[in-house]
C-alpha cells in the first residue's frame, strides 16, 4: 500500500495561502492568521497532526522559510528527527540545515511517486502551494487538512490551481466549526 501524501495548512476562504504569518512572507495583507481571533481548539489539528507524520516534503521556498526556524523551535520539536524530504531541481545539497534530522533532496515528480510508493506511513507537506498543485496535477496528493480562515484577501498564492484540467472529486473525511469562524475540513481525494 502506498503512503499516503497529504498536504495541510491554513487558507482563506477564497482559498489564499499566502503569506498567514505576516507580510514578511510576501502578500501585502499576509499574517491574516494572526489576526484572527486565537481559539485553542481551532489549531488542535496541527497536534493531531503529529501522530500520524512519519516524514515531511517540502517545495524549496518554504523549506528554506521553515527549515531554519523550525530546527530550533519548541513548537515543532517532533519534526526534528523525522525525515525530511525536498523537491528542488536547484537546491544545493551544501544548503540544507544541519541538525534538522536526515533531509533528502529528491529532483523530480518521479522521485516523489517513488517515495509515495515506499514503505512507511503518512507524508506531510507544509506550506508548498507550488509543489501542492504540482502533485496535485501528477495525482500523487492522497489527503487535504484545511484550517479555512474568515478572511477574503482575492488575490495571492493559493493551494489549488485556478485552472485546472478536469474535475478533481474530493471526499469529506471530517470538519468542524469554531467560535472564532475557522472551520477545519479534511479531505480525502477521490480515486
Amino acid at each position: 500500500m502506498a503512503r499516503e501524501l497529504v498536504w495541510t495548512g491554513f487558507v482563506t476562504v477564497d482559498g489564499v495561502m499566502d503569506s498567514p504569518g505576516g507580510s514578511s512572507e510576501g502578500h501585502p495583507n499576509g499574517g491574516w492568521v494572526m489576526r484572527t481571533p486565537f481559539d485553542e481548539a481551532a489549531f488542535a489539528l496541527k497536534g493531531e497532526e503529529l501522530g500520524e507524520t512519519t516524514a515531511l516534503l517540502f517545495g524549496r521556498r518554504s523549506y528554506e522559510a521553515f527549515a531554519p526556524v523550525w530546527r530550533d523551535s519548541e513548537d515543532h520539536a517532533a519534526y526534528r528527527d523525522l525525515p525530511k524530504y525536498v523537491l528542488s531541481s536547484t537546491l544545493d545539497p551544501d544548503a540544507l540545515v544541519e541538525g534538522w534530522g536526515p533531509t533528502t533532496l529528491l529532483r523530480s515528480t518521479a522521485d516523489v511517486a517513488a517515495l509515495r510508493e515506499s514503505a512507511g506511513g503518512a507524508i506531510f507537506i507544509h506550506g508548498s502551494g507550488e509543489l501542492a498543485r504540482r502533485l496535485a496535477a501528477a495525482g500523487l496528493i492522497d489527503r487535504y487538512h484545511l484550517l479555512v480562515f474568515p478572511v477574503l484577501l482575492g488575490s495571492g498564492k493559493r493551494v489549488f490551481a485556478s485552472e485546472q484540467s478536469g474535475e478533481q472529486r474530493l471526499v469529506l473525511r471530517e470538519s468542524e466549526a469554531y467560535g472564532n469562524g475557522v472551520v477545519k475540513a479534511i479531505y480525502d481525494v477521490a480515486r
